[in-house]
Formats: C-alpha cells, structure tokens, sequence
C-alpha cells in the first residue's frame, strides 16, 4: 500500500519540514493498517472477510485524510516507489528522495509500534504470516503498477482529486490482489515487524519489495508515454 503526491508544485515548507511530514504521514499510515487489522480481527469472530474489510475501509479513509493534510507540505508520497518514480522522472532530486525513503522507513516502524501500544500487543514483534509464492509477487507487481498510473494518471488530469482517487484505488486493490495490496516497500518492512493480521513474514519481504519496484518502474514507463502530449504539427 502506499499513497498519492500533489508533486509539483509544493508549498515553500523547510527540509525538516518535508521530512518531518513524510515521517509523521508514513507513521499515521502505518498505525492505520496494523490498528485496524488488529481491531477488525478481535471483532469478526474468525471472520477473515470481515476482518480484511474493515481494514480495507479505515486503510482506503485514512490515505484520503493523510494525502490531503501532508501532500501540499511534502507531496504526501510515504512511500519508496512513489519516491523512486518522481526521482527518475527528475521532479525530485536524487538526494532529497534517498532523505525521503529513509524517513518513510522509519515512520512506518515508528507506526507498527504505535498500534501495537493502542492495541497491548507487545511492540517488538516479528511476522509469521507467510506470503509466498509467484502470485502473490505478481500481485504486488500489479497492485504498484496500478498505484502509479492512478496517482501519474491523476496528476495530469485531475490533481486535485489525487487523495481520493489513491484512497478508492487501494479500498479496491485490497481485494482485487492476492497479496492485498502492500505496493509500498516502508510498509512492507514495517509489517514484518507485526505479528498480527496485517503482518508478512521476513522471507516473504525480498519478493515482495523486488515486485513493487518493478511494477512501479514499468508504470513509469508505461505512462510517461501514454501521457506525453505529441506535439502540434
């Protein structure tokens, strides 16, 4: 999972600013998806639907809040992939997205903890929840591809409705993915840190963050061209 950018232009807000926002964004993120799971598993009575459900639906809402709240101060990426595609399309420079994805790193743990805190798990965790497996690789090529074209898609035609259109694409990448959609390598790191509903296990992690930044790089791609104006003649 991940989220959209309001990237370029970007309010005049300080470097400690723009990282502070990412690492705080990425937290709040983060504390959403493993809270949530774990509330929406204590509810549904081993009702796995019921409980991906409610993790779907305060997921999808939060990524609506949190872009619209921290994207005009940093873009609202929180998310690696989403860095590494406005570093290579050189709207970011190499420097500040590598400063970017270390914070995102660190919120995303920051924000496993947190929930497991609201919720009296013990902080220090480590999944057990195996993904393996080409499908679910797969997946999380296509769950990234998807997040991408729908955030490079919305950039150039509707910015305004970028928080949104991420936050209804994830409720629905949810479910249409075997994987579930993680698209995001900070939160795929984090929740190897969580041994509740929402975690993957530590050798599900290599292929899991292989698949997102190849489907994110073709996204890039594929739509730098399929967006690219041809000229008037």
């Amino acid at each position: 999972m991940s989220t959209g950018s309001l990237e370029p232009p970007l309010h005049p807000f300080s470097l400690a600013r723009r990282l502070a926002a990412e690492a705080l964004g990425t937290a709040l993120l983060l504390a959403v998806v493993i809270g949530s799971g774990v509330m929406g598993e204590r509810l549904a009575g081993g009702n796995a639907a019921i409980a991906l459900l409610g993790n779907t639906l305060s997921t999808g809402a939060a990524l609506v809040v949190l872009i619209t709240v921290f994207g005009p101060v940093s873009g609202a990426h929180f998310n690696p992939v989403v860095t590494l595609v406005f570093a290579a399309r050189r709207e970011i420079g190499a420097g500040l997205a590598l400063l970017y994805m270390a914070v995102q790193a660190v919120g995303a743990v920051l924000g496993a903890w947190a929930a497991h805190l609201m919720f009296a798990e013990p902080v220090l965790q480590l999944s057990t929840r195996l993904r393996d497996g080409p499908a679910q690789a797969f997946s999380e090529a296509v769950a990234s591809f998807g997040l991408i074209a729908t955030i490079l898609g919305c950039l150039r035609f509707r910015p305004d409705f970028t928080p949104a259109v991420v936050g209804l694409y994830i409720t629905s990448a949810y479910w249409f993915t075997a994987s579930t959609a993680f698209a995001n390598p900070a939160v795929t790191i984090a929740r190897c840190l969580s041994d509740t509903f929402a975690g993957i296990a530590p050798s599900s992690v290599p292929a899991f963050i292989a698949a997102q930044i190849v489907g994110a790089l073709v996204a890039a791609g594929v739509f730098g061209w399929l967006l690219k104006e041809t000229p008037a003649a």
